[in-house]
């Protein structure tokens, strides 16, 4: 199937490793010119080297996207070196403190400000650049986290106002021609990530929740993932907007913390 995607701009947040990273090589590989933006010089030069393997339209920043003067230059700059935007992916995620109880209100705070807040900024800085395309389409990578019930609400609150954050977009930027979508990955696993950490550390307990919580006895790869993303930003799903797509396997619980939210 062509995609379409040929000569189009992609940005992506959180792009030098994990969905981030089979995300931009994905596109790439579609012919899209990527911009990637990650925290650590060493990460994005490791991640850009992968790309202008496969295209030479390819460009990154480091950048804080807690921090609201680096992603709009992220954003702006990455327009100027590829040539105007057509698409974005805010990836970036994670948590903040321990159990939903125990954790402070400054990491409550810092959990939304790393996950609704950095897209928020992001699609804030990229719509006057979509805007000027006449079309554009944007992916928002939540979690099932949003929706599925775990330990560290905080996560789970930040996931679900994502999900929220993309429908409500999806209306306001339709007269713009600006599609917008959320994914919500269930538990992946790569190289480097929290659950091939987790199997190194707690055999048993990464066996039992695959037996458990898994229909097919096994989690995802950031390869599958990337593979909807793509498509959401592509030509050929014209018809998809507002739309919380799961890719999870059918998992049930999004966690294997239940038996100690404090770890």
């Amino acid at each position: 199937m062509d995609l379409q995607l040929i000569g189009r701009v992609a940005l992506i947040t959180g792009g030098s490793r994990g969905i981030g990273r089979a995300t931009a090589l994905t596109l790439a590989k579609e012919g899209c010119s990527v911009g990637i933006c990650a925290r650590d010089q060493e990460g994005l030069d490791k991640a850009l080297q992968e790309l202008r393997s496969i295209s030479p339209n390819v460009w990154g920043a480091t950048a804080d996207v807690t921090n609201r003067q680096d992603i709009e230059r992220f954003v702006s700059q990455g327009a100027e070196a590829l040539g105007g935007l057509d698409a974005v992916v805010c990836n970036v995620g994670g948590t903040r403190g321990t159990a939903s109880l125990e954790a402070s209100d400054e990491e409550w705070l810092e959990t939304l400000d790393l996950n609704l807040f950095h897209s928020v900024r992001t699609i804030r800085a990229a719509v006057p650049y979509l805007k000027d395309r006449g079309q554009g389409a944007i992916v928002i990578v939540s979690s099932i986290s949003g929706w599925k019930p775990g330990p560290q609400a905080q996560y789970g609150s930040a996931k679900a106002a994502e999900i929220f954050l993309a429908g409500s977009l999806a209306w306001e930027l339709a007269q713009d021609n600006i599609r917008v979508n959320t994914v919500c990955p269930g538990s992946v696993l790569f190289p480097g990530g929290g659950w091939a950490r987790f199997e190194q550390r707690s055999p048993e307990a990464f066996a039992q929740f695959l037996e458990r919580d898994l229909p097919q006895k096994r989690l995802g790869t950031d390869q599958e993932v990337a593979d909807v993303i793509t498509f959401l930003l592509s030509e050929r799903s014209q018809w998809i907007n507002g739309a919380m797509i799961p890719v999870d396997g059918g998992q049930g619980r999004p966690t294997a913390r239940w038996y100690d939210a404090r770890q």
